[in-house]
């Protein structure tokens, strides 16, 4: 078992594991991402998010997707993981610490304030994991995202539906 930066020839697993980590969240539905669009955010002439992948037995099994943000309180970047995620089979078999512990020893080595994820509530397993990790919550927090319509209509300067 190990773990890896995530090479171009990985790129069609990982695909495949997002869709994975999408049904498993219950959301597969909202999961437009394709093999060149990943290659392109990956290893395009500046690339902004990166990735590593856990390998057993030869095959792609897990990875960790991220990308630098930045802290101005502490005034230096922080990771921002944007999705972790090791096949069933696989779980339990300390792939997915490896993956969380290379990307802390990463911020370590950069010099990087903070290591940040999101989890949805109900993943209690996942939750669990990230506590036993020394994660704490931030549960005073609230995300808030605008997306497609909302989107487009807030940049065009519309107010959102019901709201002046």
């Amino acid at each position: 078992m190990t773990v890896r930066p995530i090479r171009p020839d990985d790129v069609p697993a990982v695909v495949g594991l997002v869709r994975e980590l999408a049904e498993y969240e219950r959301a597969a539905h909202e999961v437009r991402l394709t093999e060149e669009q990943l290659t392109t955010a990956l290893f395009g002439d500046a690339p902004k998010l990166f990735g590593h992948v856990a390998e057993a037995g030869g095959q792609v099994v897990g990875m960790a997707l991220w990308f630098l943000n930045f802290s101005t309180w502490r005034g230096t970047h922080g990771i921002y993981l944007e999705d972790l995620y090791v096949r069933p089979a696989h779980r339990g078999s300390g792939l997915g610490r490896e993956l969380l512990r290379t990307l802390a020893e990463l911020c370590v080595r950069r010099g990087y304030a903070r290591l940040e994820w999101w989890v949805l509530d109900w993943n209690t397993p996942s939750i669990d994991f990230y506590e036993a990790a020394g994660a704490v919550p931030m549960d005073e927090w609230t995300v808030f995202r605008l997306t497609d319509d909302a989107l487009a209509a807030f940049a065009d300067g519309h107010p959102a539906d019901g709201h002046r």
